[in-house]
């Protein structure tokens, strides 16, 4: 009888150590919707590219990002493509890579995706749209 009342107790441990887990595990495969970028791209990889983002256009994530349905105006809905600008993103994410890749791709080691010769910033500086 006195094994029967562990039981519970083990269950508990079992989920809590499973659920633990699960949120410890590399990021690698847990985004949603990249469809440019890598999908094993790192998590620290990824934060550091949208930041030159923001920073090359003046803008935070809200310009290509709508925030969640779930909790509004708390988290961002990343995975989402209800803001058009999203795609225009990366229509220019892909123009750079191209470009980085047709005529800066000179160490085979590095992603394409990865280079940075020239960047949103090239034609940006600082402003959300380049001037013509």
């Amino acid at each position: 009888m006195r094994s029967m009342s562990k039981l519970p107790v083990i269950i508990l441990l079992v989920v809590f150590v499973g659920t633990a887990a699960a949120f410890t595990r590399p990021h690698a495969g847990k985004f949603k919707n990249l469809q440019v970028l890598p999908q094993d791209i790192p998590e620290q990889k990824l934060d550091s590219i949208m930041e030159s983002y923001n920073k090359a256009l003046g803008v935070n994530c809200k310009f290509c990002h709508v925030t969640s349905v779930v909790f509004p105006g708390t988290e961002m809905d990343y995975a989402s493509d209800k803001e058009p600008m999203k795609e225009n993103a990366r229509k220019m994410m892909r123009m750079t890579i191209e470009i980085n890749k047709n005529h800066f791709y000179f160490n085979k080691e590095e992603r394409p995706e990865y280079l940075n010769v020239v960047t949103c910033r090239t034609c940006h500086r600082g402003e959300p749209f380049p001037e013509q």
